[in-house]
Order: structure tokens, then sequence, then C-alpha cells
């Protein structure tokens, strides 16, 4: 069984599609294959940006805690999750989470990993773990990144995930829509993305480089690389 799918959709644009009933839980053998399909899609030169989204009524249910509490290794359940994780930043090409339910644990993670991200009404998004007695210690960084210390705190710390509404008060996703409306708008959001043609690559990478600098560090790495385009 393929644990993901991928199909081509508005000609330039891939769906990578979560595919492993029934909450679409990240185990090694699907994070190994959600590796490659991302890798591959941002290879391919004829793929110009991705779609992130998941099958049924869940994106993504985070790791699969039950299979590391029966015997699986956290070392090999944590190791591949950071494999992931570590992708996003270093994509040439945008990337845009289209939340079809619940994005949880993890599954956040996925979520604030992407340049945009597109919800609906329903969707919770965010950690839980906080809430039955666990920290959520790698899922956290991602939200940390993408929304600040305070706004993160907020789900992390209470362990109760973003309502929709919130998630987008928040800035963790750009829209809320219907159901119907989901891939076309996340879609639409990767469109907007491949505008700068050529420049995106670099510029992509660059933004995350610098969001995790010091302001004035972040200020001298950029003119590093503003001389090192006209050259």
């Amino acid at each position: 069984m393929s644990f993901i799918t991928t199909k081509i959709i508005h000609n330039e644009i891939v769906l990578v599609t979560i595919n492993h009933p029934e909450k679409n839980l990240l185990n090694p053998a699907v994070m190994t294959e959600l590796v490659n399909a991302l890798t591959e899609a941002n290879l391919n030169s004829e793929i110009k940006g991705i779609v992130l989204t998941g099958s049924g009524a869940f994106f993504c249910g985070g790791l699969d805690v039950l299979a590391i509490q029966a015997g699986g290794d956290p070392v090999e359940f944590a190791t591949h999750l950071i494999q992931v994780l570590k992708l996003f930043p270093d994509f040439t090409k945008p990337i845009a989470a289209a939340v079809n339910g619940d994005a949880l644990a993890s599954g956040a993670s996925l979520v604030a990993a992407c340049d945009f991200a597109v919800t609906i009404p329903s969707a919770k998004i965010g950690t839980y773990e906080v809430s039955a007695g666990i920290w959520p210690m790698i899922a956290q960084v991602p939200l940390i990144q993408r929304i600040g210390p305070k706004a993160a705190m907020e789900n992390v710390g209470s362990g109760e995930p973003f309502t929709a509404q919130r998630a987008y008060e928040v800035g963790l996703v750009q829209r809320i829509v219907e159901p119907s409306q989901l891939i076309n708008e996340a879609s639409e959001w990767v469109i907007k993305g491949i505008r700068g043609k050529g420049a995106v690559a670099a510029g992509r990478q660059a933004f995350y480089e610098l969001a995790e600098l010091p302001y004035g560090d972040a200020l001298n790495r950029s003119f590093e690389i503003f001389v090192s385009m006209f050259k």
C-alpha cells in the first residue's frame, strides 16, 4: 500500500496527499514516502509548486504514538519526523497546505512548515499533547518559528488546538474556505508564489535563513546575498 499519492493539478502544481487510514498518522514508512514524494516534486523541473493535503476526514493526526507505545523505536520516529520538517526551508518551490481536516501534533507542524495554508472551517490545528501529560518537544518548533512564542504557547502550553478562526487570527493559515474550494484556494496561493519565477528558488531559501537569525545578523547576511546576486 502506498501511503502518499501524487497527481498533477493546474498543469504545473503537484498535489501530495497523505493517505494512511484512519487519521493519516505518521510512522517511519509514511514519513519516508512523504520525504521521497516532496523531494521528487522539488527536483522535478516540470513542477512549479506543491500542495500538501490529507485523505478522508484528517489532514494529519501527528506521530503514531500508539505504535511507539507498542514497541516502536522513538528515536526512529523522531529522526524521520525531523528529516521531514527540515525539508521545507530548503525547497526551491512554494508549498501550500490544504487543511482538509484536523491537523494535530506533528500534523500541525506540517501546516506551520508550509509557506501558505488554507483550511476548512471545522478543522482543529495545533498540538494537544500537554492535555495528555506530554510536551510536544519536536512538534512545537515549526509553530514557534511561524507564529512566534506567545501565540504558539497559547496552543502548545494549553494542549488545546486552535480553531480554524483562531489559526487565521494568529497567522497560521491565510484563508478559511469551504471544502469544495480548498484545493483550488491552496493552489491559488502556490500560483501567487511562483510569479517570481527564477527568483523564487534563492529568495525562498534566503527568507527562511534570515528568519532564524538575530536582526543585525540577518541584515548582514542579507547584504551578502544581495551583493552575490549581481556577481
